[in-house]
């Protein structure tokens, strides 16, 4: 039993005093060294005018087109910009790739299209196992493409393969307070970012 089920309640008030309470734990124990050096990864990239891609499923997904319209276009730097994109987002690509290869193929040829050496791909993923972001990382890990997973649950199979990366403790099977710390994340990194570049 995860722990939503162990502290469900039908009480709409008890629940959500007992889930506010529980996400400020998982927030509270991310290791803050690891966003630090995703921080770092993605200043390095932009230095370089390396281009960083953002992939995932689901509710993932939508996570990987809010983490690149923050960075990308939410720092406001457009004579060094940060070159962000999401790969969940071209549905004609998705569905085509899907149709004609197979679902677990859908970032993996998007990677071989656009990705370059010294690029990074960020892989957003609650259980850390999905056959297409595994994909992509292997494909990544042989073409000189950095792999950062964001992960939740015990990190999967993602967590260990990956150059680097953010792991939020949760229960197996606890989405919403897993992704509701990655989108936490993604405004934590986008709020500094912008800040920092403002700052000069």
């Amino acid at each position: 039993m995860n722990n939503i089920d162990r502290f469900f309640t039908r009480d709409a008030a008890s629940f959500a005093n007992s889930y506010l309470n529980y996400l400020a734990d998982v927030l509270k124990a991310i290791d803050v060294t690891e966003i630090t050096r995703f921080v770092q990864t993605l200043l390095d990239a932009r230095e370089r005018g390396a281009t960083v891609f953002f992939i995932g499923n689901g509710g993932s997904a939508s996570t990987a087109s809010h983490f690149a319209n923050d960075l990308s276009i939410g720092t406001n730097s457009y004579e060094k910009p940060f070159r962000a994109i999401s790969l969940t987002d071209n549905q004609a690509i998705i569905t085509a790739v899907g149709n004609d290869f197979g679902y677990q193929d859908i970032f993996l040829r998007q990677l071989q299209v656009l990705g370059r050496s010294g690029d990074v791909v960020v892989a957003i993923s609650a259980s850390g196992n999905s056959p297409n972001l595994l994909a992509a990382f292997e494909y990544a890990r042989t073409a000189g493409i950095k792999t950062v997973a964001i992960t939740a649950f015990n990190g999967g199979k993602m967590k260990p393969i990956a150059d680097e990366g953010i792991h939020v403790r949760t229960g197996p099977m606890e989405y919403g307070p897993a992704e509701d710390a990655h989108m936490v994340l993604d405004h934590l990194v986008g709020a500094y970012l912008m800040r920092l570049l403002k700052a000069g």
